[in-house]
């Protein structure tokens, strides 16, 4: 936890957020973790993965609008890219797959509400996101709502619990680091939402957040059981070989349908494990980001795996 802490706040200072932008030497591992800066260039690894039975969520990168306008060109953004879904042959799922809301769909988009504006208001973010919600249900998709920082989660969880209510086709992620996430999971169990569990991967302080890894861990492991059983076709996030193997012990022991559920990873992360998991009967699903506002979302990816920071830095001294 020290090291991805310690990348983390050294990625928001200015000379290295250059240094990463700007030289050749991160180019190789941001074109790893991102699918391309246009939505053509994304749908191209998304059909690649559906031809290997994998299914997809597309993600167009950005944040934090500073402004109505910019927050409109993002949810313009958003219905292209399920129009895009829709007209391709990423909108026919590798195989059949019934859950509890109808057949699987194998490409989905997820968004993130400051994106649709929720710092310029509420009612604003929520006009936009229920735009987004109808086109998807028009065309049998589903949009996942991405959790952000701590001070966005209790206007996320209601935002998604009103707009699912009145729309569905909808849920949102929850992070198993944060003191909070226990009543969450029984709240979005009660909702009869989708839930994407994830560890967590922003800076938060020990007050909002456990900075132990250990503890962070067994969260997840405990709430990925509680949404194995009672949840509504959960996505189980994670790469850690251990935890996967666990759950699925768990799954097998508590006779739990395969197709009720689906593991989650992301573009460019462990590729073999998503092939694995695939090959034994498992619905897995790939987070495919793109866009030009990658450089918040690279640096939570390095800071998640220190690994590749190492990498970096033997190359930049190599003669």
């Amino acid at each position: 936890m020290l090291m991805r802490n310690l990348i983390l706040k050294t990625s928001a200072t200015k000379p290295v957020q250059w240094l990463v932008r700007k030289t050749f030497l991160f180019r190789p591992l941001v074109k790893r973790f991102i699918a391309g800066d246009t939505l053509e260039e994304a749908l191209v690894p998304c059909q690649t993965e559906i031809n290997h039975g994998i299914f997809v969520t597309l993600d167009y990168l950005g944040e934090n609008t500073k402004s109505e306008a910019e927050a409109l060109q993002a949810k313009a953004e958003y219905l292209r890219m399920l129009d895009a879904i829709a007209a391709s042959p990423a909108s026919k799922a590798p195989r059949d797959v019934q859950t509890p809301f109808g057949p699987l769909e194998a490409t989905n988009i997820s968004i993130k509400l400051t994106q649709c504006g929720l710092d310029q208001g509420t009612d604003f973010a929520i006009k936009n996101y229920v735009e987004v919600v109808e086109r998807a249900k028009a065309h049998n998709s589903f949009v996942r709502v991405d959790m952000e920082a701590s001070e966005y989660t209790q206007r996320t969880i209601d935002i998604v619990s009103q707009v699912f209510r009145e729309h569905g086709s909808t849920g949102t992620v929850l992070q198993s680091y944060l003191h909070r996430t226990d009543d969450d999971v029984d709240h979005m169990i009660e909702l009869g939402a989708r839930v994407r569990l994830v560890k967590g991967a922003y800076l938060e302080p020990a007050t909002v957040a456990f900075p132990e890894k250990a503890k962070v861990d067994e969260q997840y492991v405990q709430q990925a059981k509680r949404l194995l059983k009672a949840g509504h076709y959960p996505a189980i996030a994670t790469h850690d070989e251990k935890i996967i193997k666990e759950l699925q012990s768990f799954v097998e022991s508590e006779k739990i349908d395969r197709a009720s559920f689906e593991f989650q990873m992301l573009y460019g992360i462990r590729r073999d494990l998503q092939e694995n998991l695939t090959k034994q009967g498992y619905n897995v699903r790939v987070y495919v980001p793109f866009g030009d506002a990658w450089y918040p979302y690279f640096t939570r990816r390095l800071a998640e795996r220190p690994a590749n920071a190492f990498f970096i830095l033997k190359a930049m001294f190599k003669k």
